[in-house]
């Protein structure tokens, strides 16, 4: 056999196995891009036709009527099939068009689909109809950069992850230059529609540029996208249109599928607490997702710590006969504290280690801290608008924020933020690490929000958690549990005899299988002097050497390893339930511009039920929209939709919590979902918060007949 350096480098590479190695596109990738998925039952149809359903009304925002006349009428709509359209509506329906298709915000596994599902029914309907894709984003429209999307284009994207095909952006048409440059790029191409694949800012956007071109005869129909699950929409009587945007089951399945591997690792080594921020900033869907898919030990929801209340002090309040206001709600002091006993916990049967999930926004839901987000949004948007200057660029370090505040309490800078920030909450900031400040004081992103992603909360929650751990290690709280077997057989080995020492070691002898230290032995010095007072050392003797074993065994060293999940997830391959979600909605879009819709939003109905029952619908966008504060002004925009804690999905997790703590001496309860697997049957059809729901619901419906009956 020739030495590996006499192989010519070019027949290496010219060998078929090699070549296969080291392709760009592997087995697996091609067949995901031969994937054709099934098409809902009103698609099989030559054409389909819209059906005004009634059942559905809105609660009408009065601004929203004013700034949206064109479109706040409009209805929900169903997407039916047609057999036998009359000429005119076929003729319609067939007509050759121009369609623009822009993907704006983060990417989220699917978007292609999406533009596949577009390009398939278009050009079935007419094979003359041209579409194209805006680049880069919103930013695209706005500079009329474009890509006409081909057979050969759409082909290489289909089924795969991530925005690549036409790439994205976050900017925002919020702005009259900015519209009436979208404008003119959209009539100067001759679109007959345009599709806004996205978030709730941008459906939002979709809005007004829906209104602004309604006289020119451009539609535009929005896409629901983002991982974070927080568009989930509903009409005023509860009725739900959309149970969740596309994306989320693709990212909370790769996220699960690395905290899984975690929970593996921590029952592996038994030594690491790690600590898992997964992405939602405003809802903790994700989190909720995950922790139905992994069992971690401990994951926190931020909509239940904000619905918290401290039963205690509200006593207490009663009976002084006053209200005590920092009852409401989660303080972060106490969060800490309520982690902190689920460490104590596990530790107390042996186990030193765990999995912990906390959503990036959790720290919204801390009274304390929305306040200060509050306060600190509104001075730097007042700086901003006052100034007409960036408050990051005019105070560039820590240092000189902080002055600036401070400036602001002593009276010096009489800006119109003066009265916002008082001397209290300048002291109550300084109290916080810096580089907690310095993340509360972070530049805000392109909607005004507060970034959450950008700031360390698992630093901050684990400062916390260190420092009352440390104390509560001084006090004799926090200690390791040896099992009992375990004790007895270390001690026999070394001669000694249990029986004698366990009574005088362990505050719990006899009494369980992990024996904790009594409480008063925090050290080896007060271990010696336990023994020495009880007759077994002088006190010159040394600690026995299975002793002193047993008594290292049972101090804890909490370790802990950080890790953030977000951008990988987004960036996924999606899952099957996801490349059939995406492209029934490309399917829905054409759908809704051939029988010309506008103002519309493509959604699934009963995307929480089998696929068989899946409906498409259009949703009106206008009568979503309600004023919220943006950058220190009203603004309309589409409402998001958080974790509600009395969905069947929540009330499941909060009815397993302890037994995924697993503070007791048997086994953890790790789920392992998998990898994301594109092939083969047992890969699960929708997110387990969607069949929760979908589940509590039915069986809801069933209560009720039955109360109905008198059954």
């Amino acid at each position: 056999m020739p030495e590996p350096s006499n192989i010519r480098l070019d027949k290496l590479l010219d060998h078929p196995a090699v070549a296969d190695a080291v392709a760009d596109v592997n087995l697996e990738f091609k067949e995901r891009i031969a994937y054709r998925p099934p098409v809902c039952e009103a698609f099989k149809n030559p054409i389909t036709h819209l059906v005004t359903d009634a059942q559905y009304q809105f609660k009408i925002d009065k601004e929203a009527h004013r700034q949206l006349s064109h479109i706040i009428d409009n209805a929900v709509q169903r997407v039916e099939g047609n057999d036998d359209g009359d000429d005119d509506v076929v003729r319609r329906y067939k007509k050759t068009r121009n369609i623009g298709i822009v993907f704006s915000g983060g990417p989220s596994p699917g978007g292609h689909n999406v533009i596949a599902g577009i390009f398939d029914a278009a050009k079935a309907a007419n094979p003359q109809t041209r579409l194209f894709g805006f680049l880069m984003g919103p930013d695209g429209i706005i500079d009329g950069d474009t890509v006409e999307l081909t057979h050969e284009l759409v082909d290489r994207f289909r089924n795969v992850g991530g925005f690549t095909m036409i790439k994205t952006g976050r900017t925002k048409i919020d702005d009259e230059n900015k519209m009436s440059l979208s404008r003119e790029t959209c009539k100067n191409m001759e679109l007959d529609a345009l599709v806004v694949v996205g978030g709730d800012d941008s459906n939002t956007n979709a809005a007004f540029l829906a209104q602004e071109m309604f006289e020119d005869g451009i539609q535009v129909i929005g896409v629901p996208k983002t991982i974070d699950g927080d568009i989930q929409v509903r009409d005023a009587g509860g009725k739900v249109l959309c149970a969740m945007s596309f994306g989320f089951h693709t990212a909370a399945r790769a996220f699960s599928q690395a905290i899984a591997n975690l929970c593996t690792d921590a029952g592996s080594d038994v030594k690491y607490w790690h600590v898992c921020k997964v992405m939602g900033r405003v809802a903790s869907h994700l989190a909720l997702e995950v922790a139905l898919q992994t069992h971690a030990n401990m994951t926190l929801i931020g909509e239940d710590l904000a619905d918290y209340m401290d039963d205690a002090r509200l006593e207490k309040a009663e009976k002084e006969g006053v209200v005590d206001y920092t009852a409401y709600g989660m303080t972060l002091r106490h969060l800490s504290r309520v982690i902190c006993d689920a460490i104590l916990d596990r530790a107390a049967v042996g186990k030193n280690y765990g999995v912990l999930v906390v959503p990036e926004g959790v720290l919204e839901f801390i009274n304390e801290i929305q306040v200060f987000i509050i306060k600190l949004s509104t001075i730097i948007g007042n700086f901003n608008k006052l100034h007409d200057q960036d408050f990051h660029t005019a105070f560039p370090t820590l240092n000189l924020k902080l002055e600036y505040l401070r400036r602001l309490v002593r009276g010096i800078r009489k800006d119109v933020s003066y009265h916002v920030w008082n001397a209290r909450d300048d002291e109550l900031f300084n109290d916080i690490p810096s580089f907690f400040q310095e993340g509360l004081l972070t530049e805000r992103d392109s909607h005004g929000n507060f970034q959450f992603s950008q700031v360390e909360t698992e630093a901050v929650l684990l400062g916390l958690v260190k420092d009352y751990l440390d104390l509560l290690k001084e006090k004799g709280h926090y200690k390791i549990g040896i099992q009992d077997v375990q004790f007895v057989k270390t001690l026999q080995k070394g001669g000694l005899d249990p029986e004698l020492y366990g009574p005088i070691l362990f505050g719990n002898w006899k009494q369980a299988r992990f024996l904790m230290i009594k409480k008063t032995i925090i050290s080896k010095k007060t271990l010696t002097s336990t023994l020495v007072k009880a007759g077994f050392l002088s006190d010159e003797d040394p600690i026995p050497a299975p002793i002193e074993k047993i008594f290292e065994q049972s101090v804890p060293k909490f370790k802990n390893q950080a890790h953030f999940y977000g951008y990988d997830g987004r960036g996924s391959n999606p899952t099957r339930f996801d490349c059939i979600y995406t492209y029934n909605l490309g399917r829905t879009v054409f759908s809704l511009i051939a029988n010309g819709a506008t103002g519309q939003m493509a959604a699934i109905l009963n995307l929480e039920q089998d696929f068989a029952n899946w409906r498409p619908i259009g949703i009106p966008i206008a009568p979503l929209m309600h004023l919220e504060e943006r950058k220190g002004k009203l603004e309309l925009v589409l409402e998001k939709s958080i974790v509600d804690i009395h969905s069947p999905a929540f009330r499941v997790v909060k009815m397993f919590r302890d037994k995924w703590l697993a503070a007791n001496p048997g086994e953890d309860h790790y789920r392992h979902p998998g990898p994301i697997r594109f092939a083969g049957t047992s890969e699960e059809n929708r997110p387990i918060t969607l069949l929760l729901n979908a589940m509590g619901g039915h069986l809801s419906t069933q209560d009720e007949k039955v109360a109905e009956s008198g059954t």
